[in-house]
């Protein structure tokens, strides 16, 4: 049965110095299916912002080193638009003001409760992907990313969480060659090891529910490249 859990595909980095709260918080995102970088301190954030593309940032505003307001002033002056969710035990409204004037698109007040930090991103990634369109097809392969169903030929194909979540990223490359590093940085996170065969394995997974009984094989080897979805 395909789990329906919300924004698969989706790269996160949480910015936060406090051990437990970034362990808290890392966990349930995880547990929702979200690949999770992590930073605790402004200037690993900033290095890993410009080295990764993600769909949003978790930013604490209290930081050793540079506070989160001039991390968000820093990655919005460079023209970086990745949805900001600023995190802070201040309450007052000239923070809240200073977070959002700094680039911040939401700001959530410690303590919170994990299913408001949920809510508050999933909000956030639902603007951001307004103009992705929510129905993928490549040939009889029809792939619905609001309700994250997927069907070939008319029949439901039931997939786990990270293989949807495989699915989703070639189908949107469609056409194109994916590498290893490519999947791994959008489909897992910086936790994932580079010499596992885990990508191989999925990617086996994908080709028995998907390709096998069928005449028309979509998931192709392009070998020392990587992998691509396509009718080709």
């Amino acid at each position: 049965m395909l789990l329906h859990v919300s924004w698969l595909s989706m790269r996160l980095l949480i910015v936060e110095d406090d051990k437990r709260i970034i362990n808290f918080i890392s966990k349930g995102l995880r547990e929702n299916s979200y690949a999770v970088d992590l930073a605790q301190d402004g200037d690993r954030a900033l290095d890993q912002i410009s080295l990764n593309d993600y769909d949003a940032i978790i930013l604490d505003v209290m930081l050793p080193g540079i506070d989160g307001f001039e991390v968000c002033r820093e990655i919005r002056k460079n023209g970086n638009m990745t949805p900001v969710l600023m995190l802070t035990a201040r309450d007052a409204l000239d923070d809240k003001i200073a977070g959002l004037d700094t680039g911040a698109d939401d700001y959530l007040t410690k303590p919170f409760a994990f299913e408001e930090l949920l809510a508050r991103l999933r909000a956030l990634l639902r603007r951001r992907s307004q103009l992705r369109p929510a129905a993928i097809r490549v040939a009889d392969l029809e792939i619905d990313t609001n309700a994250q169903r997927v069907c070939r030929s008319g029949r439901v194909i039931g997939l786990t969480a990270k293989e949807y979540s495989l699915l989703e990223y070639m189908a949107r490359e469609k056409g194109k060659v994916v590498g290893r590093a490519e999947i791994a940085e959008h489909v897992w996170d910086e936790t994932f090891d580079p010499f596992s065969n885990l990508i191989e394995v999925y990617i086996r997974r994908l080709r028995a529910k998907m390709d096998e009984g069928y005449d028309r094989q979509l998931i192709h080897t392009r070998r020392g490249a990587g992998y691509i979805l396509d009718d080709v």
